[in-house]
């Protein structure tokens, strides 16, 4: 059975449809619901989500031939809790994401800096593998310098070592997959979305302990439902804090995997930042969702089943799991 469950099964001490399909730069299109559409009208009319842009690039390195950032800091924060790392999918220009009104008031609301990503790889046979998002060659090392910098032009100190949120659509989520194994200590929390070409298959136990949402669509291509499946089966029977979650009848698109993402990025924050960095999650502790049965219950109710389930920090998101697995509506976030 996975190490967070209990083994005695005892308790620990610790603890809408899609309304509209918008498009955003940066290769983002997201089924977006209509929850979601008025909370974040409600955070744009207090006039939370102003802010400032600042900009960062890097030389060409050894496995990538661009990589330039853009970061957004959002208005009054007098420091930042986090940044919210947005990649975009194979070679995309991801940096204006962060005037993404969705992003925005999220990251106003809970004092976050918004950093849009644009990799490119150098030509290569191969292009349909990413080579940029092999994060221990050279990419990852790139993001961090650009946090370096916008530390100094933003005014913000705390940026050089915020600890991250990764969003990303495929090659983006390949790229949030590897820069958790890379830098474990450096993240709240990872999505991997749907990509198809991965670097590393058993992750080191420190990125295990990460918790992950890693997002399939029924109708994309087997080939990259069954990798994702496979890293989430050999990494679950390690102990790895993931969850699978499959949204019926999605092809290669963000589908309602951002909504998904929303209340499972807010919940795991309460979760681990702490005052003196990043609070590890206690074991015991979660829900559980059962694939197969279409079912959830707390980590503590009892012994998991035989086969792969996933994790999930809390009741919440456990619902919004398994209404993305039913394809129900759940609620977002709200102000």
């Amino acid at each position: 059975m996975p190490p967070w469950w209990n083994g005695d099964g005892s308790q620990s001490t610790r603890g809408g449809r899609d309304a509209a399909r918008l498009s955003s730069a940066g290769g983002y299109n997201a089924g977006v619901n209509f929850r979601t559409v008025v909370w974040v009208m409600a955070m744009l009319a207090a006039g939370v989500a102003q802010g400032a842009t600042f900009e960062a690039a890097a030389a060409p390195g050894a496995n990538y031939a661009v990589a330039e950032f853009r970061l957004w800091v959002p208005a009054g924060a007098t420091r930042l809790a986090a940044t919210l790392v947005l990649v975009p999918g194979s070679n995309g220009d991801g940096r204006a994401a962060v005037d993404d009104p969705v992003w925005q008031g999220f990251a106003a609301q809970h004092r976050l800096a918004l950093v849009g990503c644009y990799f490119k790889d150098k030509p290569h046979p191969e292009g349909f593998i990413e080579q940029y998002a092999n994060v221990a060659q050279g990419s990852g090392e790139a993001l961090l310098d650009a946090m370096q910098s916008f530390a100094g032009q933003a005014g913000h100190a705390e940026l050089a070592s915020a600890p991250f949120l990764l969003w990303g659509m495929s090659a983006g989520g390949e790229f949030n997959y590897e820069f958790t194994a890379w830098k474990p200590e450096r993240v709240v929390a990872f999505v991997v979305n749907k990509g198809g070409i991965y670097y590393t298959a058993l992750t080191p136990p420190a990125a295990r302990a990460v918790p992950g949402m890693l997002f399939i669509g029924g109708a994309d291509l087997d080939s990259r439902k069954d990798i994702i499946r496979g890293l989430f089966a050999l990494n679950q029977r390690g102990g790895a804090r993931w969850a699978l979650a499959e949204e019926p009848g999605a092809a290669h698109i963000v589908g309602r995997s951002r909504d998904v993402a929303l209340v499972f990025f807010e919940d795991v924050m309460a979760l681990r930042l702490g005052q003196d960095g990043l609070v590890p999650i206690a074991k015991g502790t979660g829900w559980v969702g059962d694939a197969k049965a279409l079912s959830i219950a707390p980590v503590a109710a009892g012994r998991p089943p035989a086969y792969p389930v996933a994790w999930l920090p809390t009741e919440r998101v456990a619902r919004a799991w398994l209404a993305m697995e039913t394809g129900k509506p759940f609620e977002p976030p709200q102000p």
